[in-house]
């Protein structure tokens, strides 16, 4: 019996050569797909509520549906990789290009989402009189159609011929992405960075604005107000926290770096798609409302009756 289940057990080795030896695994990427399946159970949920609830359609939920789009494929691009990387001969060029190619156009997708997420708060406020018409759902389905064609177009650029693997020195520290590419992606996010922290600063000053016009309710909106700007404050820092780490190794380093500094940077980055439905689909009223009926068949009475602050933005 002892000798049939070594037979066996060499036969399964040579019928399964590319799975490896267990110890061979990396924590590091065990760590990426399991933060790959929760933000795809995460933002599949997102998904499924604003698919299912026909009065969340507003331009709000078309940006907020299109970043949980983003950020599931961005997880199940993590979980692909590591399928990919022990599962599948990755020495096969298609393999690796779609890996990162998916990778690329999701989490570009994410970042530009968010983005499209802070000019729609914005220009709530800005022109909150004209806001809700169909000039506003139009601009936001060719604003969504536009950050997708360029992130799917920036995903493809590997596989038409923009990587390194035909010349291994210049590589960045995400192999096949070229190490110029990298830098320019990381730029890009910086100026995405940047602006964003421009449009949160002129939120704020409307936010008080609106506060010192409203004086009859002014202990009321001063609190609303604070609780508006420091919700803001956090979103734009744990925005930051995540992905500017990444950014900056990105431009420093190229593939000759340790690879641990590369899994350090990008794990927290790939968090950002965990924060993400958290942050801008579980905090809103609306949504809120929608999963409590899906999930209890009812409403609790303070979420019904809870008034839309400026921290709800």
């Amino acid at each position: 019996i002892n000798s049939s289940i070594f037979v066996n057990f060499h036969f399964l080795l040579f019928v399964f050569p590319s799975f490896p030896h267990p110890c061979e695994v990396s924590p590091w990427d065990i760590a990426l797909c399991v933060t790959g399946t929760l933000i795809s159970c995460e933002n599949a949920l997102v998904i499924a509520v604003l698919f299912y609830t026909p009065t969340l359609r507003a331009p709000m939920f078309i940006l907020i549906g299109s970043l949980a789009v983003a950020d599931l494929l961005a997880g199940l691009g993590l979980i692909l990789n590591f399928v990919f990387a022990y599962l599948v001969d990755s020495s096969v060029e298609f393999v690796t290009l779609l890996s990162v190619g998916l990778l690329i156009s999701a989490f570009s997708a994410s970042v530009l989402n968010i983005l499209a997420i802070t000019v729609d708060r914005y220009l709530s406020l800005y022109n909150a009189l004209t806001y809700h018409t169909e000039r506003t759902v139009t601009f936001t389905y060719v604003m969504v159609v536009f950050i997708w064609v360029s992130c799917l177009t920036l995903g493809l650029l590997p596989a038409l011929g923009w990587n390194c693997l035909k010349d291994e020195s210049t590589c960045s520290i995400c192999r096949p992405v070229t190490k110029n590419n990298a830098v320019a992606l990381a730029v890009t996010f910086l100026l995405v960075f940047a602006l964003m922290m421009q449009l949160y600063l002129q939120i704020c000053k409307i936010a008080f604005r609106h506060a010192q016009q409203i004086a009859v309710q002014h202990q009321f909106v001063a609190i609303s107000t604070t609780k508006g700007v420091s919700t803001l404050s956090a979103i734009l820092c744990a925005f930051g926290a995540c992905w500017l780490p990444f950014a900056m190794y990105s431009i420093v380093a190229d593939s000759s770096y340790p690879v641990i500094y590369t899994y350090a940077t990008v794990l927290p980055a790939t968090c950002c798609s965990v924060i993400n439905p958290i942050i801008y689909a579980f905090r809103n009223p609306d949504i809120q409302k929608s999963l409590w009926m899906a999930c209890c068949g009812c409403v609790p009475s303070n979420l019904s009756l809870r008034p839309r602050t400026s921290s709800d933005v």
